[in-house]
């Protein structure tokens, strides 16, 4: 009989599934669910990049790419970045495209850790860069970002996480979950803990695109910091090119070279039907960006005004397209918030500890589904807090 326990990696068998994946599954078998868990756009991809691909498919351009990515991609990968955030990067040598974000935030971290360095993260944040970290062999030091400061990363609490281990800082910004962004202000006394270290710098920017009221920045744009910071990106949310599977990273040639070693060996390259999609995004797509950020800007300020008027308390979120509302008061647990919500008014929401411990009496909303969507899931929302009442 075979030990599967022995077979395995320890390192593997001690990481715990999603807590997202938790709520997915417990949905497949319910009917009549409304469900603001998911972080994916629901508009199609728009059509003339798809017709794009259609169009690759149909002149046979079914070949591998290169192993960084076409030259044309990355060539306008830096030209959309120049033009949109104001970041110089050569896309000959200097970006390269991975499978989705999640690839490139993988070969990033994977390429800066040995075994034993410290790799801090703060939370709450996206799930998947402790479990990386770990596989990695890193020591994963979290921060909990707190309400009061708007869930950001301040100075005085990175400089308490370094330690002459640390190698790597993650900048989840804009978050997902909280819909927490960094300004330049607020980069700047970041930058100021991080100078005169040897620390790199991973930032998360796959919802740039989606800020309201502030654009967003970069901390590469940041005086120093450029030549220590790894860009993740990608197509998923700013186009809703989600399953298309597409991302980049932006790092000083040095880094790139070492990176592109990871991906040649394990991925070879990014779809090629993708990249040409990716090739109309880039130059065509800017209008897109503006009318899917206009209408998540109008859901977040439905759900934010609809959550108040339940009695609900939540930071108003100001990028991505989450709402992170304070459901401590009800006096339930996060899991059993959101799982009598799901069981007993048919809503499903993330509890907030999927993305950390600290996110417990905290709980994920999804805005990225329709207004009469948004407005159905508050119904039954208000419907469950008025019998917690009673």
């Amino acid at each position: 009989m075979i030990d599967y326990n022995k077979m395995l990696s320890d390192t593997v068998r001690e990481i715990k599934p999603s807590g997202i994946r938790k709520f997915f599954d417990l949905l497949s078998d319910m009917d009549d669910v409304v469900s603001l868990t998911v972080g994916q756009p629901d508009f199609v991809t728009p059509w003339h990049i798809r017709e794009a691909a259609i169009e690759s498919l149909e002149k046979g351009k079914t070949y591998y790419t290169s192993n960084a990515g076409t030259t044309e991609v990355r060539r306008e990968i830096a030209k959309y970045l120049k033009r949109r955030f104001n970041l110089d990067y050569d896309g000959n040598d200097e970006i390269f495209v991975t499978v989705g974000g999640s690839e490139a935030i993988d070969v990033a971290i994977r390429a800066l850790i040995n075994p034993g360095d410290e790799v801090i993260v703060p939370i709450p944040s996206f799930v998947c860069y402790e479990p990386i970290a770990k596989l990695a062999g890193a020591k994963v030091v979290t921060v909990a970002t707190k309400l009061k400061n708007k869930f950001k990363l301040t100075p005085e609490e990175l400089k308490s996480a370094i330690t002459p281990k640390t190698k790597l800082l993650i900048l989840p910004y804009p978050n997902n979950p909280t819909g927490a962004i960094l300004t330049r202000e607020e980069l700047e006394g970041l930058a100021d803990v991080i100078r005169g270290t040897n620390i790199a710098i991973l930032s998360d920017e796959i919802y740039a695109e989606l800020t309201y009221g502030k654009r967003h920045v970069s901390i590469a744009e940041i005086d120093g910091m450029r030549e220590r910071t790894i860009i993740a990106s990608g197509f998923s949310k700013a186009y809703a090119m989600t399953g298309w599977r597409l991302g980049y990273l932006c790092a000083p040639k040095p880094l790139i070279k070492q990176m592109l070693k990871i991906h040649q060996f394990a991925i070879m390259c990014a779809p090629t039907t993708s990249q040409f999609a990716a090739l109309e995004a880039l130059q065509n797509g800017d209008e897109d960006i503006e009318m899917m950020r206009a209408e998540y800007n109008r859901r977040r300020v439905v759900i934010y005004d609809g959550l108040k008027s339940i009695g609900i308390d939540s930071f108003e979120p100001e990028g991505a397209f989450y709402i992170y509302p304070n459901i401590a008061p009800f006096g339930l647990s996060s899991d059993e918030f959101a799982e009598r919500l799901l069981y007993e008014k048919r809503c499903a929401i993330v509890p907030g500890t999927a993305f950390g411990e600290c996110g417990e009496g905290f709980a994920r909303i999804s805005y990225a589904y329709s207004v009469k969507h948004i407005n159905e899931a508050l119904e039954r929302i208000e419907a469950f807090v008025k019998s917690l009442k009673k």
